[in-house]
């Protein structure tokens, strides 16, 4: 799941990100709605990458250990 979802939230944050950048005082969502949500899917991100990384060392661990 973590290979799905680390570009959907890298993807979500880039795009958050741009969009509260361009909004203006007075619009709707403000801008610090759009900071928090961008600042949320990058922390998601980073959880996703650390997940693929410890699900690909331990297989690369039990594949190595294996005994034909």
């Amino acid at each position: 799941m973590s290979a799905v979802f680390l570009p959907l939230f890298l993807a979500g944050a880039a795009y958050f990100g741009v969009w509260a950048a361009d909004t203006a005082s007075g619009d709707s969502p403000g801008r610090g709605t759009l900071v928090v949500v961008a600042v949320v899917c990058g922390a998601l991100a980073l959880l996703a990458a650390a997940d693929l990384l410890v699900v690909n060392r331990r297989l690369r661990d039990e594949r190595g250990s294996a005994s034909p």
